[in-house]
């Protein structure tokens, strides 16, 4: 006689684990019923992520540009009873983002970008890049710091599609935000003036 199915603990139960973690240790739910756990990210990370995002701020309502709320490293559930923490997410900004005050978001974005590294870079690809997919957000970025490249991906059909890629210190549009991007502004070392400041935006 074949056993009955495991019953999946509810997402409310997941939850309550994800908020009891140690202070630096984020979890997520890329599978139904399996919480995920990883640490807070490198000094290579953080700096990369703190110049993407800067990068973007012509964009950013947050920051006085015209277009799109961003979120770094919020919580979002997805379908399914999914929980993705991506590392930055954007909405486009149509009315005032009450939904942004809320934990978890609800609302799927229209734009996840992931930061790769060694301990996450299986899981962005193998998990995170179809989920996200899955929810149709439109625009997907995989950012890696280490091989200053950058891939986006634009969602068909519920599947990540390739769209373009970027590298080093290429300076060209990358969807979904207009204008030209400096992507050599993203990394540590490259885009930077005299006395290491960033440049001036273009």
């Amino acid at each position: 006689m074949a056993e009955p199915a495991r019953k999946l603990p509810a997402f409310d139960e997941l939850y309550r684990q994800i908020a009891a973690l140690p202070q630096g240790v984020t979890g997520e739910i890329l599978e139904p019923g399996v919480i995920r756990t990883m640490s807070r990210p490198g000094r290579l990370h953080r700096l990369a992520h703190r110049r993407l995002l800067r990068s973007l701020r012509g964009w950013d309502v947050d920051e006085g540009g015209d277009g799109w709320w961003f979120e770094i490293e919020a919580e979002i559930r997805f379908p399914g009873d999914l929980l993705a923490v991506p590392d930055l997410s954007g909405w486009r900004a149509s009315a005032e983002p009450a939904f942004l005050e809320r934990n978890p978001i609800e609302e799927v974005p229209d734009f996840c970008c992931e930061l790769l590294s060694p301990s996450t870079a299986r899981d962005d690809r193998r998990l995170k890049l179809p989920l996200y997919a899955r929810a149709e957000i439109a625009w997907i970025w995989l950012v890696d710091p280490e091989q200053r490249l950058v891939e986006v991906y634009q969602t068909e059909n519920r599947r990540p599609a390739l769209a373009l890629t970027a590298a080093d210190d290429d300076v060209l549009s990358l969807p979904p935000f207009g204008g030209e991007i400096d992507v050599g502004r993203f990394w540590p070392g490259l885009g930077e003036a005299p006395g290491g400041r960033p440049g001036a935006p273009r």
